[in-house]
């Protein structure tokens, strides 16, 4: 495993981090969960991506239980706040009521004091900014958040929010999380440049294209029993913008590329977005213990200017690059 630091922070991340967005109390029953998180340890992964809404908060409580046990120290946990984990107007947002309730019940899900990351899972156009970036400062004066960082935020916003930050002295954002593959290229003109300047770090998400770029769905064919595009638990959604005819075929002129290197269309997928520099880690998830191996492979792969252009120039049009495609609901959900 290699590790890079989190943004400009001295925080250290494994390249490859672990996820549990549509797996754990959703997909993918506890035991197979917890045997993935094993795998990952086993691996080398030291970093570990969760959200409180995530199978309805019980992704966080399987996480905790699978990481008991371990030396805390050794771990980075991240969470996130924003998308409605109760009934009520305020269980959602990134209001200083919602944020320090969800804290809590996020460690208490999660069985630890503390979280290495707390991230903003969208921008709240109903709360003043000051106010939530008051509420995450607070979080870390108490020890109960060591960085704040983002999740989906247009080059603006995070461009506000450190602003403010810079201010009135304030805990300042270190990382941004978005979804990044060689299919979606949209942090690509605004959202890099300015954290690279900034020293914000991506901790990208989706690398694999919800699976489309291990090369598994065929144009022409049905699509594979069991699979994210089958899932009716919200895997299937996402996927759509990529089963078609002209994307499949594209990713298929891949495998030769990924032949010669020497690894999978996976492994080949999740190293491509370690090249850019901006990126600290790629996020992977996985229904089995295997999947987390082969996925770790990509750590330390460089990739030398002519495999990047002959990508490019295989996936040419279908690469998706509008910056406008980054967005937050414009009310609470």
């Amino acid at each position: 495993m290699e590790f890079r630091n989190l943004g400009r922070s001295g925080l250290k991340v494994s390249e490859i981090a672990y996820g549990n967005w549509l797996t754990h109390g959703s997909q993918v029953e506890e035991d197979a969960a917890r045997a993935c998180v094993r795998a990952a340890l086993d691996e080398g992964i030291t970093t570990f991506d969760t959200a409180d809404v995530y199978a309805g908060t019980r992704a966080e409580a399987v996480l905790g239980r699978a990481l008991k046990g371990q030396r805390r120290e050794g771990l980075e946990i991240c969470t996130k706040v924003y998308w409605p984990t109760g009934p009520g107007m305020n269980d959602r947002g990134l209001s200083r009521k919602h944020i320090l309730e969800s804290i809590h019940g996020s460690l208490r899900r999660l069985e630890t004091d503390y979280v290495d990351l707390y991230q903003a899972h969208r921008f709240d156009y109903e709360t003043p900014l000051e106010e939530t970036l008051r509420a995450f400062d607070d979080l870390v004066r108490q020890g109960k958040v060591l960085y704040i960082g983002v999740s989906e935020w247009r080059a603006e916003e995070i461009e506000r929010a450190l602003k403010i930050a810079d201010e009135l002295g304030l805990d300042r954002i270190v990382s941004s999380q978005p979804q990044y593959s060689m299919l979606w290229r949209v942090i690509e003109e605004e959202v890099v440049p300015l954290c690279e300047r900034e020293g914000v770090g991506q901790i990208v998400w989706s690398p694999i294209g919800q699976g489309v770029l291990t090369g598994k769905y065929l144009p022409g064919r049905p699509l594979p029993e069991g699979s994210r595009a089958t899932d009716d638990k919200g895997g299937a959604d996402m996927i759509k913008r990529y089963l078609n005819d002209d994307v499949l075929t594209r990713v298929q002129r891949l495998r030769p590329i990924a032949d010669e290197l020497g690894l999978s269309m996976a492994q080949l997928a999740i190293a491509w977005t370690l090249q850019n520099p901006n990126v600290s880690a790629a996020i992977v998830g996985a229904s089995r213990p295997e999947q987390v191996a082969d996925n770790v492979k990509a750590a330390g792969v460089k990739l030398d200017e002519d495999v990047l252009k002959r990508i490019d120039d295989v996936l040419g049009e279908v690469v998706i690059r509008d910056p406008a495609k980054t967005g937050s609901p414009p009310r609470r959900p």
